[in-house]
C-alpha cells in the first residue's frame, strides 16, 4: 500500500484529501502543528470514511526543520496543503509570506531526500491575478504581479510559495528529478469535516444569519473543496500532470449576489441579495483588514480556463447549486451544535 503525506490535515481542503486518498486505498501520515489534534481530525474523516488503521500523524511546523526528514520516511507521495490563511490583511505581510514559502522549500527539500517520487503543491488562483486591477481571464500561464498595490499579503503569499516550489524543480540536476503538479482553487466552499468554520465558511454563517446587509460585487470561479480534493490524488497519479498547474474551479464565474440567491429561493431567508456599493467597500478597505484583503476583487470577475484540467482527468466541476446548498446545510449543522 502507497504512503502519502498530507501536511496540514487538519485543515478544511487537508482533511477531505486525506479522506480521498484513504477512499482510494492509500495509507495517510498526516502533519499537524498539535498532535493533540489527531482525534478531532479522525472524528472528521470517519464522516467520510473509517481508516481502519491507514492513519498516521506527525507534528510539523513550516517554521522549524523539525520532523520533516523523518515525516517523509515510507513516504510514496506528498500532498503539501499547508498553508497560513486568515481572512484578514496582517499589519505585516511576512506572517504569511515567510511560512508559506519557507514551509513549501521544507516539504521539497525533505520530500527529495527521501526520494519522494511527486509532490502535489496546493497553490491557489490568487497567484494568477497579474497586476489584480482590472477583470480578466486566467489560465496556467498566468502570474500575479507581487509588487502590484491591490495584491494581498495572501495573494503575495501563495505566488510566492509556489514560484519557489518551481525554482526548486527546475534547479535539480540528478538523474530521477522530484515531480511537482500544482492545484489552483478559487474560493473554497463545500462540507466542512471538522465542523470547524474557517474564513471561506464564515461568509456563508454571516448570509445566512443575515449579518451580511448587503453582498460584494465581486465575480470569480468558486471551488468545492470535494471537487479540490479529488485533482489532488488525481495529480498525484496522472504521468501527464506532471509539471503543470490546474485550475480547479466551476466553469463559469458566479457573483456573491447570485449565491445570495440560490440560498433565498431553498429557504434562508435572512439572506441579502443587495449589492454593496464599490466605493464604500474601497472606502471601508482603508480601515478594515478585512475588507482590505477583499480589495483586488470588488468591482471585477476573474475568469479560470478549468479545459485542461477537464480534459486531463476526465472531469466535471460539482454544480454550482449542488455546492452552495451542501455548504449551507453543513455550516447550519455547525452553528447548531
Amino acid at each position: 500500500m502507497k504512503k502519502v503525506l498530507v501536511t496540514g490535515v487538519s485543515g478544511y481542503i487537508g482533511q477531505h484529501c486525506a479522506a480521498e486518498l484513504l477512499k482510494k486505498g492509500y495509507s495517510v501520515k498526516g502533519s499537524l502543528r498539535s498532535l493533540s489534534k489527531a482525534d478531532e481530525v479522525t472524528k472528521g474523516i470517519k464522516k467520510v470514511i473509517d481508516p481502519k488503521g491507514n492513519l498516521e500523524y506527525c507534528e510539523l511546523n513550516l517554521l522549524n526543520d523539525d520532523g520533516w526528514d523523518n515525516a517523509m520516511v515510507g513516504c510514496d507521495f506528498v500532498l503539501h496543503v499547508a498553508s497560513p490563511f486568515i481572512n484578514i490583511e496582517p499589519k505585516d505581510e511576512n506572517l504569511y509570506i515567510k511560512p508559506a514559502v519557507e514551509g513549501t522549500q521544507r516539504a521539497l527539500k525533505a520530500a527529495k531526500k527521501a526520494g519522494v517520487k511527486r509532490v502535489v503543491l496546493t497553490s491557489s488562483m490568487v497567484s494568477m491575478l497579474e497586476d489584480a486591477d482590472k477583470s480578466i481571464d486566467v489560465n496556467a500561464n498566468s502570474w500575479t504581479n507581487v509588487n502590484a498595490k491591490n495584491v494581498s499579503a495572501y495573494a503575495k503569499s501563495k505566488t510566492l510559495a509556489e514560484k519557489s516550489a518551481w525554482e526548486f524543480i527546475k534547479a535539480q540536476t540528478d538523474d530521477t528529478p522530484m515531480e511537482l503538479t500544482v492545484v489552483n482553487p478559487g474560493p473554497v466552499f463545500g462540507p466542512t469535516l471538522s465542523g470547524n468554520l474557517g474564513a471561506s465558511l464564515d461568509i456563508f454563517k454571516q448570509m445566512i444569519s443575515g449579518k451580511m446587509p448587503m453582498v460584494p460585487q465581486v465575480g470569480i470561479n468558486m471551488s468545492d473543496v470535494r471537487d479540490i480534493a479529488e485533482i489532488h490524488v488525481l495529480a498525484m497519479e496522472n504521468p501527464s500532470a506532471n509539471g503543470k498547474r490546474f485550475i480547479v474551479t466551476t466553469e463559469n464565474t458566479y457573483t456573491f449576489q447570485e449565491l445570495a440567491q440560490i440560498l433565498k429561493s431553498n429557504g434562508y431567508d435572512k439572506v441579502s441579495t443587495k449589492l454593496a456599493p464599490n466605493f464604500l467597500l474601497r472606502f471601508i478597505g482603508n480601515f478594515n483588514r478585512e475588507a482590505k484583503s477583499m480589495r483586488a476583487f470588488i468591482g471585477r470577475t476573474y475568469n479560470g480556463d478549468i479545459t485542461s484540467t477537464k480534459q486531463i482527468f476526465n472531469w466535471e466541476p460539482i454544480s454550482f447549486e449542488k455546492t452552495v446548498l451542501d455548504t449551507a446545510k453543513s455550516v447550519d449543522e455547525s452553528m447548531k451544535k
